[in-house]
Formats: C-alpha cells, sequence, structure tokens
C-alpha cells in the first residue's frame, strides 16, 4: 500500500486538489450553515487539508503506525472554530462523511488510471481510511462540544451578572437600563420577582438558549441563570444562589396571580413582590419578594405567597428585633403559662382571628364546645390585658401571634 500510494502520489495530488474543488462546491451549495458562515476559500483550503491528513493517516495505518496525533489536533481544532462560528455540529460531521467518500473515489480512480491489476492492493486500505476518518470525526465533535461547552458557560456568566445588576442593585441607574435591554426587558413594563428558599423546586426544564433574550415558547431549565417560559405564562429568568433561588418574572399582560399557575406544578414555596414598573425597581422587588416568603405560613405547604396579601405579617417579618418586643409585650404572660396551657391558649387566638372573630366557627374547627372557646379567650383577655372586643387591641393581637408563628414561642 504504501508504495503504491507513492507511485501515484503526483497523480493523487491532482485528484485530491479536484476532489476539495468539488466537496466546496457541494457544501456550499447543500449546507447553509457553511455557507452562512464561511467564505470559499477558506472552506476550500480546509476541507483540501482534511483530505490529505486523511491520506496521509491511511498511508501510516497500512505501515503500522498510529494516527498522527497533529491530525487529531487540526480536526479538534476545527470542531472548536466550527461551535465559536455556531456551525451546527451535523453540518460538520456531514463534512467529514463526504471527505471520506470522495478521498476513496480519487484513490480508486488513480490506483485505475496507474494500472487497473493493483485495484486489488487497494481494497485493505478501505479499513484504514474508515479509521482514519472516524478518529478525525470524534476529535472534530470533542473540539466541537468543548467549545460549546465552554461558550454556554461564558453565556451563563454573563447572563448571571446582567440578574446580579437588576436583583442586587448593583451599579448606576444607567448601568441597570443596560443590563435590562442586554436581558430582553422591555424599558417599561409590568415586572415582579419570585423568591424561592433553599432547595425550592423550580418549573421547567433548562433551556440551550442560544442568547439572552427567551422566545415566548416552552423552554427552560435549571442553571446558574435559566430564562423559563410555559404555554400562556409569563417569561421568568431564573437566578441560583447559595441560600435560594430569585426569578426575575416579565408578566407582559399576565395577573400578578398567574404565578400561583406557574409554580403550582412542581409545588415550589415562592414569595412574590409586587408588581413594578421598570428594571431599576426590580432590586427593592427582590427584597419584598424575600420578605414576602418570610411570611409564608410553615404549615400551610407549597405555594406562591403574594406580599399584598400578607402585608401586616410582613410588618411583622420585616423587623425581628421589634417582631420580638412585641410578642413578649402583646402576649408575654400567655408565653409565660405551663406548654400545654401555651400551646390551647395560642391556638383558640388563632382560630378565632382565621374564623373572623366568630366563637361559634372556632369551636367547631377546635371541636369543643363554644363556651370552652369563649372561656379561653376571657382567660386571654385578663392575661394580656387587651380586650377582643377593642379593634385597636385585636390588631395588637393579631400582630403578636403573627410574631409568634414566625418566630417560635420563644
Amino acid at each position: 500500500m504504501e508504495r503504491l500510494i507513492e507511485e501515484m502520489r503526483e497523480d493523487l495530488g491532482r485528484r485530491i486538489a479536484v476532489a476539495a474543488d468539488r466537496l466546496t462546491d457541494r457544501t456550499l451549495a447543500e449546507d447553509p450553515g457553511y455557507a452562512a458562515l464561511t467564505g470559499r476559500p477558506e472552506l476550500r483550503e480546509r476541507i483540501h487539508r482534511i483530505l490529505e491528513q486523511a491520506l496521509a493517516g491511511m498511508d501510516r495505518d497500512s505501515r503500522g503506525l498510529p494516527v498522527d496525533p497533529a491530525c487529531a489536533r487540526t480536526a479538534h481544532g476545527e470542531g472548536a472554530q466550527a461551535a465559536v462560528r455556531g456551525l451546527p455540529l451535523e453540518s460538520l460531521l456531514r463534512g467529514y462523511r463526504w471527505a471520506g467518500r470522495l478521498l476513496w473515489q480519487a484513490l480508486t480512480e488513480a490506483a485505475a488510471a496507474h494500472d487497473p491489476a493493483v485495484l486489488p492492493r487497494l481494497l485493505p486500505g478501505a479499513a484504514g481510511l474508515w479509521e482514519v476518518m472516524e478518529r478525525m470525526s470524534d476529535a472534530a465533535s470533542e473540539g466541537y462540544r468543548d467549545a460549546d461547552a465552554a461558550r454556554a458557560d461564558r453565556h451563563r456568566e454573563r447572563r448571571a451578572a446582567l440578574l446580579d445588576a437588576l436583583l442586587d442593585g448593583r451599579g448606576t441607574a444607567r448601568e441597570a437600563a443596560d443590563a435590562a435591554v442586554r436581558l430582553g426587558l422591555p424599558e417599561r413594563g409590568r415586572f415582579a420577582v419570585i423568591a424561592c428558599g433553599p432547595g425550592g423546586s423550580l418549573p421547567g426544564p433548562v433551556p440551550a438558549a442560544p442568547a439572552v433574550v427567551a422566545a415566548p415558547a416552552v423552554v427552560a431549565a435549571p442553571g446558574a441563570a435559566g430564562v423559563r417560559v410555559a404555554a400562556g405564562a409569563p417569561r421568568v429568568w431564573w437566578r441560583v444562589r447559595a441560600d435560594g433561588e430569585n426569578g426575575l418574572l416579565d408578566l407582559g399582560h399576565h395577573p400578578l396571580e398567574s404565578v400561583r399557575e406557574l409554580l403550582a406544578p412542581p409545588g415550589a414555596r415562592a414569595g412574590v413582590s409586587p408588581v413594578v414598573g421598570s428594571p431599576a425597581e426590580l432590586a427593592g422587588a427582590r427584597r419584598l419578594a424575600e420578605l414576602a416568603l418570610r411570611t409564608a405560613p410553615a404549615a400551610g405547604g407549597p405555594g406562591a405567597t403574594l406580599l399584598d396579601e400578607r402585608l401586616p405579617a410582613a410588618l411583622v417579618a420585616s423587623d425581628t428585633e421589634l417582631a420580638d418586643r412585641l410578642r413578649r409585650v402583646v402576649l408575654g404572660p400567655v408565653l409565660d403559662l405551663p406548654p400545654e396551657d401555651r400551646r390551647v391558649l395560642l391556638a383558640t387566638l388563632g382560630t378565632w382571628l382565621a374564623c373572623q372573630g366568630s366563637t361559634t366557627y372556632a369551636a367547631q374547627r377546635l371541636y369543643c364546645h363554644r363556651n370552652t372557646v369563649s372561656n379561653r379567650l376571657r382567660w386571654l383577655e385578663r392575661l394580656t390585658g387587651r380586650s377582643l372586643s377593642d379593634p385597636a387591641q385585636v390588631v395588637e393581637l393579631a400582630l403578636a401571634h403573627t410574631a409568634v408563628l414566625q418566630h417560635g414561642a420563644g
């Protein structure tokens, strides 16, 4: 085989040059991926190099030598360059398959022109040729995947930095506006922020988004900053943090309550900020979303807690020191009772408040007689010095009871 290739070297060189021209024209005509990203001279040079390297690899294989490492490095670089340019991997591998076929055709034609009797001597080289082409394709695929993964990492890092700039309030108002534009957010709109605690379950699979702007389709996924869109739902940019996850919502025309459906399927427990009108207000919205999450009832199970539905609890949660003072001043005598008595009185107060001050309904929920509830409430009034018939003092008791639920009985 080695001697045969050497004898046909001059003719093979001409045929390989013609094959490179043919493959270049075919590639540009049939594969729009190459046509859009590569000029003809550059593509022709790359194809010619691949054909020559494949022939050299076939020659080495016929002599029992391993594939030249430089050949694999070249193919790896070709794959990485294709990924950087955005060429589909399928197009790259198709080019290697076509190159192998044309090279074998050039070899057989050269052998037939040289001496038809030597064609049988060429046949054992077929396996070597396809072995070389397979190794080159594998190296190109590896280079493509490595470059694509690196590009995706850089993309996620850039998007994470943009989200941080908005959600943390970093930089100037102009920088925030620029970050919003690069994320595809309108200058004015309807935005909100979701806050999920550690381990919060988020909707949807991860997208392999080609850009920071998410198209309104069913895509998305976990990652440092994934864009998620469910059909008929607001767009969400997720930012994973060590202490939980934040979601930046572009509500568009959707009502804020639609967040409940967005989070309902996986059962996420989250806090949701009020609607804001510009990206510059998102840092404040994130703080309000985290406050809303802190007000979510511990026994309430998964679900979205909207801040505007929990404003009294948010007042208590916003200042831990003041909340502790409130529960000690208002409910101190109750908290000092033995554990069982304390539990009974706090449960009775909470149930009575949930039943909008109805002793009858509270008794039904507590599975006891109405008089029992009345006696417990009078006991609570004596201990606290607050009257349940005074609206202002009921507010104090309700806020103090919320402080107990949020921070414990102490």
